[in-house]
């Protein structure tokens, strides 16, 4: 296991990211773009994000398992209905979905860049290990789960 793993709360990995993209928004004037709408997209975007993360915690909820993303080895129930037919990750997935429309907002291609790097890093040091420990813990039956839904999308 490496030391990172398990380790950073996601949604400080968002503020963290978050604040990079913002950061690189003010570099190079010559990357930014603009379109009409963008607002409202990014508006539209961040809304998605949020559902799909309320959503993602509300079927935890109903089945009555932790949503803690430091301690996925407490995980009493494997949850497999709602939003998670669509997506192993629909908490994950919103943020990136926020942090998509966080960098249309700031409407400049080098934040586009750090989505990606958020989405690596959470795989690598959040997602993977989860994986893991929901292996030991579930089974062939979690191993069904992985081979039917996709991670991200």
């Amino acid at each position: 296991m490496n030391a990172l793993e398990l380790k950073v709360p996601p949604v400080a990995q968002v503020i963290i990211t978050a604040a990079v993209m913002y950061g690189a928004s003010r570099i190079i004037p010559s990357l930014q773009f603009y379109f009409d709408g963008k607002n409202m997209f990014a508006i539209a975007l961040s809304i998605i994000g949020l559902s799909s993360g309320i959503m993602g915690v509300v079927q935890f909820k109903k089945a009555q398992t932790t949503v803690n993303p430091h301690t996925p080895e407490k995980s009493t129930n494997l949850v497999t209905f709602g939003i998670y037919q669509y997506t192993r990750n629909p908490m994950y997935l919103g943020l990136v979905l926020i942090l998509l429309g966080w960098a249309f907002y700031l409407s400049h291609f080098l934040p586009f860049v750090l989505v990606p790097v958020f989405m690596i890093y959470m795989t690598r040091f959040q997602i993977q290990p989860e994986e893991r420990i929901m292996t030991q813990n579930f089974g062939r039956e979690y191993q069904a789960y992985l081979a039917s839904v996709r991670r991200w999308i």
